[in-house]
Parts: C-alpha cells; sequence; structure tokens
C-alpha cells in the first residue's frame, strides 16, 4: 500500500481528483445566519440550502460523481420493465458481492421498509451492533425490539480502539439465548456505525458474529451503506488485511452475510439503493413488497438513469484511491481539533468529523440538548451545516421521558470529492474560535416535537438570549469579516 509524504513531514491529505463542474458557494453576514437559525427552529435539517455556506450535514446524495458516472446517465435503458441498465447493475452486484439476486428501491430507507416487513413480528427482535434512526424505526413499527450490542469500547468518545464498531460477541450469544434464537429477526451489522462516530468493525469481528449466526440458525444482515469508509479501515487499520484489495476485502465480507443492502446515495455516490441475496426464496419474497411499495423489479422507484450511475459507482468504489478520500480528509480535520484541545471522537472514523458535545458544552445538560446547542453555534460563527446525533435524535421512552443519548455528537459530514482543503481549515478555525468562547453556548428546548424521527422536523428554542451575546462576542473578534 502506497503512501504519499510531504518534505516538510506535514500530514496533509492530498486530493486525488480534480474539479471539472464547480457550484458557487455564498457566506451570508452573521446576522443572517442568526435570523435563519433562528427561524429554522434551532434544526439544521430545516435550513434553507441558500443560506447555508457549507453543507456537511451528511453525505447521503449530495457525494459528488465521477465524469464516468455522468457520462453513464446518457446510457440508460429507460424502460418501465426489463430495463438493460437493470441487468448490468445486477452483473456488477454478482460480481463484487458473489450474490446473485438484486431488489432495488429507491433509497436505503426503503430496504429497511422491505426487510422489516418480512422479517420482522410482534415480540421479535432485531440485534444490531449499533442502532440506527429509520432502521430502529423500521423495526418498532412493525412490532419489533432493537437490542444494540456494541463492545463497550464503542461509546466512549476518546479510544485506542481501532475498530469501536465490533459487536461484543458474548453479549450476542447471550441475548440468542435470553430470547430464543426463534424470536431473533435477523442479526445487523452496519459498517460504520453512524450514531457513534463512523466506527468501523473489522473483518474478523464479522466473522465471528457469522459463526455464531450460523450456529443458530439466525440470518445475518449487512448494512453497507456507509462500507466505503470501512473497507478502508480494515485495509490499513486491520494486520491480516493489509495485502488485501479492496475488492476481496468486501467479498471476503460479503461471503460472511446472507442479505446485504445499502443507500446508493452513500455506497456509490448516486441515488437509490438495494438488496442483495443469494436466496433464491428471499429474494422472490423481497420482490413481492417491492412491486407493492416501490415499483417494478427492474426499477424498484428509482431513475434507470441512476441505476446507471449506481452502477459505474459500486466499480469505482472498488478502487482504493477512491476509497481514502473521505477518511483521510476526515483524519485531517479531527487532527486540527484535538492539537488545539477540542474534544472529538478519536479514532476518526467515516461519514465525517464528530465533536463530542458533552466535554464541548460541559455547562450544558443533556435536557437541553448540548448536541443539538452546539450544531446551531456553528452554524452561527461559520455558516456551516451539521447535524445532532445525540439525545435530538432518540425517540422518548415509552412513558414519556427523555431517553437520552449514549453519547451527545456533533457531525460534520464530509461528502466525498466535494470539500476542499481551505473549506476544511475554515471550519477548523471557527470551531477552534467557538472552543474558547464555548461558555456562551446555551441550551434549547422543543417547541414543535414530533412522535417518531423528531430530528427531522422538529424545532426547538433557545433557553435564553445565548445566540444574540454570541453574535456580539463574533463581531467583537471578527469584526466586519463573514
Amino acid at each position: 500500500m502506497q503512501t504519499i509524504k510531504f518534505m516538510s513531514g506535514e500530514k496533509v491529505p492530498l486530493e486525488m481528483h480534480k474539479a471539472k463542474i464547480i457550484k458557487k458557494l455564498k457566506l451570508k453576514p452573521i446576522d443572517e445566519r442568526l435570523k435563519a437559525i433562528q427561524e429554522s427552529g434551532n434544526n439544521s435539517f430545516l435550513l434553507k440550502n441558500d443560506d447555508v455556506f457549507l453543507d456537511m450535514l451528511t453525505d447521503s446524495g449530495v457525494n459528488a460523481m465521477s465524469d464516468k458516472q455522468q457520462a453513464s446517465l446518457f446510457l440508460a435503458d429507460d424502460t418501465y420493465a426489463g430495463s438493460q441498465s437493470f441487468y448490468k447493475l445486477n452483473e456488477t452486484t454478482k460480481k463484487i458481492f458473489g450474490k446473485e439476486y438484486l431488489v432495488p428501491a429507491h433509497q436505503g430507507r426503503a430496504c429497511e421498509n422491505i426487510l422489516c416487513r418480512l422479517f420482522v413480528k410482534p415480540g421479535n427482535v432485531v440485534i444490531m451492533n449499533f442502532h440506527f434512526t429509520t432502521t430502529k424505526a423500521h423495526v418498532v413499527v412493525n412490532g419489533g425490539i432493537v437490542e444494540q450490542l456494541i463492545i463497550d469500547e464503542g461509546v466512549k468518545p476518546q479510544s485506542d480502539c481501532l475498530f469501536k464498531g465490533n459487536m461484543d460477541i458474548k453479549k450476542l450469544e447471550d441475548c440468542i439465548l435470553k430470547y430464543g434464537p426463534e424470536k431473533i429477526s435477523f442479526v445487523r451489522m452496519e459498517a460504520g456505525t453512524n450514531l457513534i462516530g463512523g466506527q468501523p468493525f473489522s473483518l474478523q469481528n464479522l466473522k465471528e458474529v457469522s459463526a455464531v449466526c450460523k450456529k443458530y440458525k439466525i440470518i445475518l444482515v449487512l448494512d453497507a451503506s456507509l462500507l466505503t469508509d470501512n473497507l478502508y479501515f480494515i485495509k490499513v487499520r486491520e494486520e491480516s488485511c493489509k495485502n488485501m484489495t479492496i475488492a476481496e476485502i468486501t467479498r471476503a465480507m460479503a461471503d460472511q452475510v446472507d442479505i446485504i443492502y445499502f443507500s446508493a446515495r452513500k455506497l456509490g455516490c448516486a441515488r437509490g439503493g438495494a438488496i442483495v441475496t443469494g436466496d433464491y426464496k428471499l429474494f422472490r419474497e423481497m420482490q413481492q413488497i417491492t412491486v407493492l411499495f416501490e415499483g417494478f423489479i427492474t426499477y424498484g422507484g428509482m431513475s434507470i438513469m441512476e441505476i446507471e450511475a449506481i452502477n459505474q459507482g459500486l466499480l469505482e468504489s472498488m478502487d482504493f484511491e477512491m476509497v481514502n478520500q473521505a477518511p483521510i480528509f476526515i483524519e485531517f480535520l479531527v487532527n486540527e481539533w484535538t492539537k488545539n484541545g477540542i474534544p472529538a471522537i478519536t479514532p476518526p472514523g467515516g461519514l465525517g468529523a464528530h465533536l463530542d458535545a458533552k466535554q464541548f458544552c460541559k455547562h450544558i445538560p443533556q435536557s437541553q440538548f448540548p448536541a443539538a446547542s452546539l450544531i446551531a453555534a456553528i452554524y452561527l460563527v461559520s455558516g456551516a451545516r451539521g447535524m445532532e446525533r445525540g439525545t435530538v435524535s432518540e425517540d422518548r421512552n415509552q412513558d414519556g421521558t427523555e431517553h437520552f443519548a449514549d453519547m451527545e455528537l456533533v457531525r460534520l459530514a464530509v461528502p466525498k470529492r466535494v470539500l476542499s482543503l481551505s473549506h476544511l481549515k475554515f471550519v477548523a478555525d471557527r470551531i477552534n474560535w467557538l472552543y474558547k468562547n464555548r461558555e456562551l453556548i446555551g441550551g434549547l428546548e422543543w417547541v414543535e416535537e414530533p412522535k417518531v424521527l423528531r430530528f427531522f422536523l422538529g424545532k426547538l428554542k433557545p433557553v435564553n438570549d445565548w445566540q444574540e451575546k454570541l453574535v456580539k462576542k463574533f463581531k467583537e473578534d471578527f469584526g466586519d469579516s463573514l
């Protein structure tokens, strides 16, 4: 595995691509940003993109497509049934994953809907290394229970553990015996655990989970939405895999599981999703749900043009110099924070750089949502839009009390091939200033609170006038700077 070194010894990530199409950005004055965040109910999802300078909310559907992907759009066989583009994608998924059958869907949560409708019955259990918001919601709405069995190290914000996304094998077997194998709908491994900082699991851990599932005849499902980041970490961190190619690691992972699903808004840098399996019976059952909720079995709610883009994107996902781009830039941003004493999730994971809001805003109780407060503060001082991954991203307990998250994280996503190094240095600089003035950040409280997935549409307000005070201090220190 080759690396690029600078004569100075400085560790600087190098873009292995060049810009061919650009989009103009606007950085609005801080007074306009204050108005925008308040009108959005302090929910970054509800900000208008015209008010955002750097969109670091997510990497879902906003990764940059390659020139070959753009060209592939014009090759689409745009027919309702039997499109050649679908069969081309099917051949690619067979080549990459070694699974015969392909079920298309319009995005990742549509795949989750299909799987949960098929497998989850009232009182059944879905075991995960860690839950994701939409996955858990689909399990619960079908009457199921979620058990997350991440290793203890997984929820420690700062750690030397290289695979914090690993499932605890003893907890897994104990959980199966507790409920009985017949009550387990499936075991789900999320490649790149989203809610704990994009942390990967190892190939060895997946093999151990697979062995337990085979022992008890339980279906093992891989959520491969963030697969490329996990592949990168396996290759560079897992000693036994350092001489394997990305394609070889992918196939080794796929061989351990029964079903793979993914959001192509992440994996493949396009828009759509799919499920692959080698089990014909399960395939036919999933097809019946597809035609009811998604569309015909050869387009699954997607534009055929997107199917072509996914096909090309999956092929490119086997290239190490594509796979490494997000993780090395995320690592750069995390290192910029930690060298200034700013509490970040370590080791750096995938998807984005994560701040530890519990430590950043120690003075804000969890009941006042420190991660959501920090998101609003970051937007105010930088125009960058991140995402809350803490208590606001949880739903309330059945008795109506708050379900406080294990960690209060602020995620600043780094979409693949979108942001430049100067963008990341700007964000690092503004957050460095904000950390020095962190006592000015205050809490938030609910104004409008949906019952399900409240972080998408909920609205909050400051508990006092802390936002105006933060703006005043910013002006004192930066003058007329944006």
